[in-house]
């Protein structure tokens, strides 16, 4: 039979018979002043009372952590719970290691076996002064606890220490933006339900919160913007995983979903606007235009039409991935330590060509008063274009840039591998090779580049 990994440790033999002895740990001596611990085990069997040693050192321990966490004290039901949760493992294995089955004091009560009632009070030291664990723990006073831990609680936890893999590798602008969209699931849910305890979340209550997403899918009396099918699986997502890592945290696998299978299979329709070739050549590349915006708001919309990169990319380029001194000129996306690409097919190598090399020059260790601020880039650079008439619709964003470099790719011929190594896309047909050199992916961009004028960067 396997033990606890405690070989002999915590037992002590007096004249054939083993007792239980250990002394209360330093940290848990200001929750526990027995100080030393000795209890008769009632038996000469070393298999016997190693078991029963197992018992009361697992007891010992939810007890003094049970003990610790009430001493703390703290403000969520979590709390709460885990302090009695500690306290209701404590009775359960202490009752064990008396021989005894742990029950609540009314099914106790209820007993039609006198006989054990009796045996449970005679162990108790009936007549003597019984500790209050091993009181609790032979007449059932411990309830069983409810974990009452609301859904905002559990969002706190999730944040704090649940999720923390999935955050590790985020930088910080990275994190909060996680933190934001899975926030805004959770408030959606509290909204729309009440914070409640994760426990009372039905599969009535998970089945009335979809269909309120699916009637929000439904054109509006008002005439509000209707939720596509994509975001309505995303916030019931969010909250179906929030649900199932937090019991997961708890230990607690054997847990029913009650979102489980909740999914609106509905593709959405996303309007997706570019820049025509001669808008971007005739109202982007003027020279003089940007001259009021700050040089490297100005080196930035340059690397965006001549490189199809992410917004976020550019703006977090390090010094070392800017290559200016290459053979073929060109920038290195790639992950780091603290910040996290969009896919893993996202690391790249894009050559410089037609603007964004000369615009490169000028910024050449990259764009420090920006680094990690894509959100206020992406502001200004939306208010620049809006006051120089820039967008040509409502649909049309900075991210139309990339769009726009796309489109440029497949009109002008280039092989679907190559647009999908320089895109960051995945690729879906057969790998053979990378891509091309950077020579050969320079040659094909310089087919595509746009003309510009040289006092841009006069």
């Amino acid at each position: 039979m396997r033990h606890a990994g405690y070989g002999t440790r915590y037992l002590k033999e007096r004249g054939g018979w083993w007792h239980y002895q250990r002394r209360v740990p330093a940290h848990f001596t200001y929750v526990d002043e027995r100080g030393l611990i000795q209890i008769a085990l009632r038996t000469q069997s070393l298999e016997l009372a190693m078991m029963r040693r197992d018992a009361l050192a697992e007891a010992d321990a939810a007890l003094w952590n049970a003990r610790a966490l009430e001493f703390v004290g703290g403000d969520s039901q979590l709390s709460v719970w885990k302090a009695a949760d500690h306290r209701y493992r404590a009775a359960v294995s202490r009752a064990l290691s008396q021989g005894f089955v742990y029950r609540p004091v009314e099914e106790i009560a209820a007993l039609p076996d006198i006989e054990e009632i009796v045996a449970r009070l005679k162990a108790t030291d009936l007549g003597k002064a019984p500790s209050e664990a091993k009181a609790e723990a032979l007449l059932g006073g411990v309830p069983e606890p409810v974990d009452k831990t609301t859904v905002s609680e559990a969002f706190e936890l999730y944040v704090s220490k649940i999720a923390f893999d999935d955050q590790y590798n985020k930088s910080e602008a990275q994190r909060n933006a996680w933190e934001k969209t899975k926030r805004t699931s959770i408030d959606y849910f509290i909204e729309q339900v009440g914070d409640i305890p994760l426990t009372d979340i039905t599969r009535e209550i998970a089945t009335q919160y979809r269909d309120r997403w699916q009637t929000r899918m439904l054109p509006q009396k008002d005439g509000s913007k209707l939720v596509t099918p994509n975001t309505a699986n995303r916030h019931i997502g969010n909250m179906r995983s929030l649900y199932q890592r937090y019991f997961k945290y708890r230990g607690q696998s054997d847990i029913d979903d009650p979102f489980k299978g909740f999914f609106f299979a509905g593709k959405s329709r996303v309007k997706r606007a570019s820049f025509s070739d001669e808008f971007v050549q005739t109202r982007f590349l003027v020279p003089g235009l940007f001259d009021e915006l700050r040089l490297e708001l100005r080196v930035i919309i340059y690397l965006l039409i001549e490189t199809g990169a992410r917004l976020s990319e550019v703006v977090n380029l390090r010094p070392q991935d800017i290559r200016l001194d290459h053979e073929v000129p060109h920038i290195h996306i790639r992950a780091e330590q603290n910040r996290e690409l969009k896919t893993d097919d996202s690391e790249r190598e894009i050559p410089l060509v037609g603007a964004a090399l000369p615009a490169m020059r000028l910024c050449p260790n990259g764009f420090g008063h920006y680094y990690d601020r894509s959100t206020l880039v992406s502001a200004n650079l939306m208010k620049a274009f809006k006051q120089r008439d820039l967008l040509p619709s409502k649909d049309h964003v900075i991210y139309s840039l990339r769009h726009s470099f796309e489109d440029r790719m497949l009109e002008g011929g280039l092989d679907y591998g190559l647009r999908c190594a320089l895109m960051g896309h995945k690729n879906n047909r057969p790998e053979y090779g990378q891509g091309g050199s950077l020579t050969y992916r320079r040659e094909q961009l310089e087919r595509i580049a746009h003309p510009f004028d040289a006092e841009m960067f006069g």
